[in-house]
């Protein structure tokens, strides 16, 4: 089988990586057509108008290439603008949309970008719920997202399927071996989503713990104020990223308290399981699909940073404990959301549409 992986997609953004790596390793031909819009831009969703030209070319040159020989087609994340050349592309083969978010979701709900209601939210709106229909399936990261997506577009849940996200185990392996002083690390760009302001909180609470802070982004200036026990380090190189993890003493997941902090399960959460890592996350519906309190993570109410100290200190000062929940996790991990189990389920999806 070959398929087209199309668009103006972030090539290096985990999800897309990871894809393609799947359904290598489940002996399908990957082809790419890719136009570069939003490589090189951490903060892509705040760039405002002067993307517009950008895309606007990127979009006319995919529709002036020529069709790639290809058994189905898939859009790339972010991909919502990207439909209508793809289905000119596919030439009636099936179109497979990997969104991995909606735009009016992200820009609106999450990092409050507009106002809800508001001319742009609408329009957001309008640019999901059309890039949605347009697919002849749209593949979501969790069963949460999948039920707000077909939600969203008004289509029935027979349109949608759910990949978790995964890891790229070229780069994410197991080796955890904790480094003393013990020390839970966070990765990640810092939106709402993720909590940041519950993570500094749960400093605050336990000021005897080590935190370290890797990333930046729309909320760094909390850390300006941040207690004297959070390190913070604005940027690892991403083959770097495994080693920060294998020296924790536990990894930090996502506690943010919006709608779509609840459906999803982030990258950073699927990197630790991958590496064999601690992780301690929000319990959430989209949290439960894969990992159990106690088993596989510990799971902690989103928003309450008490609640994350408490469980920080037990990971750091109970061994047997964090060794249960590494264990559990790599095995979850191994069984769900590996590159084997999830290219054999992309694969299996694609088929079934052609």
């Amino acid at each position: 089988m070959r398929v087209l992986y199309f668009g103006t997609y972030e090539r290096r953004y985990p999800r897309n990586a990871q894809v393609i790596s799947c359904l290598r390793r489940a002996g399908v031909e990957v082809v790419e057509r890719h136009m570069s819009v939003w490589e090189g831009r951490e903060q892509k969703w705040g760039l405002g108008l002067g993307v517009v030209p950008r895309l606007a070319l990127a979009e006319a040159r995919l529709l002036r290439r020529p069709r790639d020989a290809a058994d189905a087609v898939i859009v790339g994340y972010p991909g919502q603008f990207d439909l209508p050349a793809a289905r000119r592309a596919a030439q009636g083969r099936p179109v497979v949309f990997n969104p991995l978010v909606s735009l009016a979701d992200t820009l609106v709900g999450d990092r409050g970008r507009f106002r809800s209601g508001s001319l742009p939210a609408r329009l957001l709106t309008a640019i999901d719920r059309r890039a949605l229909r347009a697919a002849d399936v749209v593949v979501a990261d969790t069963e949460a997202n999948a039920e707000f997506l077909a939600e969203l577009s008004e289509l029935p849940e027979q349109r949608f399927a759910v990949c978790f996200v995964g890891a790229e185990e070229a780069v994410f392996q197991p080796g955890w071996v904790p480094e003393k002083p013990a020390t839970a690390v966070f990765v990640g760009k810092l939106i709402p989503l993720h909590g940041l302001e519950t993570i500094l909180g749960a400093a605050r609470f336990a000021p005897e713990l080590r935190f370290r802070v890797i990333g930046s982004g729309q909320l760094e200036s909390l850390l300006e104020s941040r207690p004297e026990n959070v390190e913070w380090v604005p940027w690892v190189e991403y083959d770097l990223l495994p080693g920060e993890l294998h020296r924790a003493a536990c990894a930090l997941g996502i506690f943010g308290t919006s709608d779509k902090a609840r459906r999803v399960i982030p990258n950073k959460a699927f990197q630790a399981l991958a590496c064999g890592v601690p992780l301690v996350t929000a319990d959430t519906p989209a949290a439960r699909e894969l990992l159990a309190d106690g088993e596989s993570a510990l799971l902690v109410p989103p928003g309450d940073p008490e609640a994350l100290a408490d469980a920080l200190r037990r990971v750091m000062a109970e061994p047997e404990v964090a060794q249960r929940l590494a264990d559990g996790g790599h095995a979850v991990y191994r069984e769900q959301a590996s590159e084997d189990v999830l290219g054999a389920r992309w694969r299996a999806l694609i088929e079934s549409r052609l």
